[in-house]
This record gives C-alpha cells, sequence and structure tokens, in this order.
C-alpha cells in the first residue's frame, strides 16, 4: 500500500515502521524543546527535528490531547503531566528523597549550591539542585544535561563506574565547555584514576569560566555509584580544598543512608 501523506506507510507495507520508531519520533519531538524557551511552534519543531510537518503536527496534537503538550498561543509548550510522570521515577525519587537532608545541610554549611546528579550514558543528569542566593549563574538545571567529563559530577561518578562504561565516554565525543575542559582521553584517564584514590573529584571551571566545584560519589547497597553530590561555587570566592572534605563527608553518610558498608567508597 501507499505512504500515508505524512510519511508513515500502512502496516501491511513490508517498509513500514514498527511502532518503536512512531516512538522515536514522538521522542524526537519531545526532546527538540529547551530549557531555556517558554513555547515553540509546530513548524520550528518541525526544522528541529528534521521530520515532515504533517507529522510533528500530528504528534503534537496527540500530545496535547494526552497532557504531555499545552497549548500556548499559536504555540506549545510542555505539559504538567510529564513533569507529574518524571516525579514518579523510582531512582529518582528514592536518591533524591534520601539525599536532600544532607544537601540541605552542605548549604547551610557552606552557603554554596549543591547539586546531585546521576550518569546516563556520556552525560551526567541533575536530580536535585539547592541553590545558593548570590552564587554564580550555572549552567546546570533539574532535569538537565551536561557531558560527564566536564563536570565535577560526572567525574565522580565514572571514577567509580565500570571500566566498560568509562571506555565508552573515554572513545566517544568529549565537547569543549570551556577553554579548561580536560578532552584528552588520556588525560582524563589519569584524572579519573586519581579521583578514585581520593574520593572526591574536582571542576576547575571545566563546564563555566568562573565557576569550581568539588564532588564525590555515593555507592549504594552493592558497591554501585547511584550518582554524586557536588558543591559549586565562584572561583574568587570558595576554595575547593575547604570545601571537600564536606562534600566527601556529605556522601559518605548517604552513601551509609543507601545501605553501603563500607567507611570508604571502592578504592
Amino acid at each position: 500500500m501507499a505512504a500515508t501523506t505524512d510519511g508513515l506507510r500502512t502496516p501491511d507495507d513490508p517498509r513500514v515502521p514498527t511502532e518503536d520508531t512512531y516512538l522515536h519520533r514522538v521522542m524526537t519531538v519531545l526532546g527538540a524543546f529547551r530549557a531555556e524557551e517558554n513555547a515553540v511552534g509546530a513548524a520550528e519543531l518541525a526544522r528541529r527535528t528534521g521530520l515532515p510537518k504533517s507529522t510533528v503536527h500530528r504528534i503534537v496534537q496527540s500530545l496535547v490531547e494526552e497532557g504531555m503538550l499545552e497549548r500556548h498561543g499559536s504555540e506549545v509548550r510542555l505539559g504538567l503531566r510529564l513533569f507529574e510522570i518524571g516525579q514518579r521515577v523510582p531512582r529518582q525519587r528514592a536518591l533524591r528523597d534520601a539525599a536532600r537532608p544532607y544537601m540541605s545541610d552542605l548549604r547551610e554549611a557552606t552557603r554554596q549550591t549543591i547539586h546531585l546528579a546521576v550518569l546516563e550514558g556520556s552525560e551526567v543528569v541533575y536530580v536535585d539542585i539547592l541553590v545558593s542566593p548570590g552564587g554564580p549563574s550555572l549552567p546546570s538545571r533539574v532535569g538537565g544535561r551536561l557531558p560527564a567529563h566536564a563536570t565535577g559530577v560526572g567525574k565522580a561518578i565514572l571514577a567509580f563506574s565500570p571500566q566498560e562504561t568509562v571506555r565508552a565516554v573515554l572513545e566517544g565525543e568529549l565537547p569543549r565547555l570551556s577553554e579548561r575542559s580536560n578532552v584528552a582521553p588520556g588525560l582524563l584517564a589519569k584524572e579519573l584514576a586519581a579521583i578514585r584514590r581520593a574520593g572526591v573529584a574536582y571542576d576547575h571551571e571545566e563546564s563555566g569560566l568562573g565557576v569550581v566545584c568539588a564532588a564525590s560519589p555515593v555507592i549504594g547497597l552493592d558497591g554501585e555509584v547511584l550518582g554524586a553530590l557536588s558543591i559549586s561555587g565562584w572561583s574568587n570566592r570558595m576554595r575547593l580544598d575547604q570545601v571537600s572534605p564536606a562534600v566527601h563527608t556529605a556522601a559518605l553518610a548517604l552513601s551509609r543512608t543507601l545501605g553501603h558498608r563500607d567507611a570508604d567508597p571502592p578504592r
């Protein structure tokens, strides 16, 4: 049978996309929204995704009907139902709920911004952020992603991750977020080895000029690294050697809360 007007073929066509293909298109549309914008038009979504306009219009209409998107004038924005579903993610919810008291204590003690992040692929996803008044404007946001190799939390997690996970990152693309980002695989591997020995990772203006951070891994019951905590602040106002013991102690305490029995992360 012939293709439909939006480029999808009818089910008896041997070249018909599977349901997974349609789902991929839906996820591509959702992934085209940017954090800094309030709403976007269907035509712009089609441009960003490379999908036919008719396909995007149909997907947008379906997502609006399901509450995943909502109308904002002639444009659409991410809907409340997406937020509601995201709050049910077990790993995010359990880790965030356990970490929040330690994050609050860290912010109170240091007066700096505190992050909790997990690793997904070669990127970190920020699960929770407690912002400090007067702190620097950071590229991180809750639900946002940054390349793991250029962040303190990312390096803290990678240092305690399985070798195949680390290898995939080292052999993949290492984008430069600032002029100080470490994009040399060999040097990054040596840095991860040092982090594993020390239990603390640092971001020396690698994710953004003027911003530094100290981070430490959170280890679970079976020794698996679950995520990382970090303290971030202005490079000219925060001394990493002063805050690193605090984030390391907090991460160790959180690890114990989550069932990790060792006194320190595995070396």
